[in-house]
């Protein structure tokens, strides 16, 4: 029996915190910060994540076994590496990678180079800082449109602009290099070609030597039907997706999930937790688009209730280096996300407003994210405020389930897209 602290504060932490409470390994569940629904599977704890010593402080005091990271932010500033380097720390299991594989997420021009040096397919691209700004023109002029212009750094899943026009491009490259668009995210800004194909994403945990894979997903990023609109952090997702067949799967693994695990191997670089392959499909073949170092969200929403295993035991092999004797299973049902969101959200919102009707969804899972107080009334507390998840033989039965209780919940300024997955059916 273990003790487990989950540091997060969204749907994909109420997610995880509720698979985790099914298992009969875990003794007592933490949640820092955690939500109104995090509640309902463990003990809420008032952390900032980004703060490690007070998180060590707490972990030793409270006898915590494993630690899973959900956000990015932490990993990239380097929590594994701050846990392995307090001898008292050593034995708590910490699921997430270190600094150097945190890159993977937290540069894109890093994860490109490391693409490149290994041979894992993805997009051609150039890298460019303020003071390269003219080459940097001189390579979109080179390139046919539309272009694809990344934020370097971390800039919460919106540092993505597509420029249909060569002038636009322009204008934007320099708005983000010259005039910090995005802070320090885009001190670097990677430039790419534009890879014509469906999105999806595939996903695997591993302890740096082996992976299991986990379900694949679709999640849809725009706040307006037909992918219109500003992105948001997720507006929902399914998962498996349908013409993500066994065939495309197979070259995901054999052409990016080992070259990828061998790349960190060779370079040196320890690896435990989830790996999260946003990828292209462009004729059947997969590309890169971009790595993440942790679980999507609302990804997670979708396929952590597709996993039949014991999660416990998954990430506690990831973390000991036994992954080889675990095996996975994953359920044969598809399930359909969609995410409850505030009016103006990913704009200006208002929030505050009691919500109604949480008991009287029936049939799918509610996973709560921007949503606090106790009790049977709680109050929307940010622009995501719920995901709702059902499971189904079939993917429109799943949408038909999870859309009947989007109607359900209600508060005022209540808005979600009523399009998600309809593209696949």
């Amino acid at each position: 029996m273990i003790q487990i602290l989950i540091l997060g504060s969204g749907g994909r932490e109420h997610a995880l915190a509720w698979k985790i409470a099914q298992s009969p390994h875990c003794s007592r569940l933490f949640i820092a910060p955690g939500n109104a629904g995090t509640v309902l599977a463990g003990e809420n704890v008032a952390l900032d994540v980004n703060n490690f010593d007070a998180l060590a402080e707490f972990v030793l005091k409270h006898q915590v076994d494993l630690i899973l990271v959900g956000p990015e932010e932490p990993l990239v500033r380097g929590i594994g590496d701050y846990f392995a380097s307090r001898p008292e720390l050593k034995g708590v299991m910490l699921v997430g990678p270190r600094q150097a594989g945190a890159m993977l997420e937290g540069s894109k021009a890093f994860a490109k180079a490391f693409m490149q040096r290994h041979g894992i397919p993805t997009a051609a691209y150039g890298s460019f800082t303020r003071e390269s700004v003219e080459e940097g023109k001189a390579f979109l002029a080179s390139m046919a449109a539309p272009y694809v212009l990344k934020a370097d750094g971390l800039a919460a899943g919106k540092g993505v602009i597509i420029c249909s026009t060569l002038e636009e491009a322009t204008q934007t490259l320099e708005e983000m290099l010259l005039q910090d668009m995005f802070g320090q995210a885009s001190a670097t800004v990677v430039v790419e070609e534009f890879l014509r194909g469906i999105e999806l994403s595939a996903f695997a945990i591993t302890d740096g030597y082996s992976y299991r894979m986990l379900p694949s997903a679709k999640d849809y990023k725009r706040v307006g039907e037909h992918d219109t609109g500003p992105n948001t952090g997720g507006m929902g997702a399914v998962s498996p997706v349908p013409f993500a067949s066994k065939e495309f799967i197979d070259k995901v693994e054999q052409r990016i999930v080992k070259p990828t695990i061998a790349g960190l191997q060779q370079e040196g670089i320890p690896y435990c937790g989830f790996l999260f392959f946003g990828l292209m499909n462009v004729n059947g073949d997969p590309y890169v688009i971009e790595y993440n170092v942790r679980l999507g969200d609302p990804e997670t929403e979708a396929i952590v209730p597709l996993i039949e295993s014991d999660l416990v035991s998954l990430l506690v092999a990831a973390a000991k280096g036994t992954l080889h004797n675990q095996g996975i299973d994953i359920s044969p049902l598809h399930a359909a996300t969609v995410v409850l969101v505030s009016g103006g959200y990913p704009g200006a919102f208002q929030k505050g407003f009691a919500v109604s009707g949480l008991g009287q969804a029936k049939g799918s899972l509610l996973f709560y994210a921007g949503l606090k107080g106790e009790g049977s009334q709680p109050l929307t507390s940010g622009g995501r405020v719920l995901a709702i998840t059902s499971l189904a033989h079939s993917l429109e039965d799943a949408l038909a389930s999870t859309y009947k209780n989007a109607g359900v919940v209600d508060y005022m300024g209540k808005y979600y897209r009523r399009d998600i997955g309809k593209d696949l059916i």
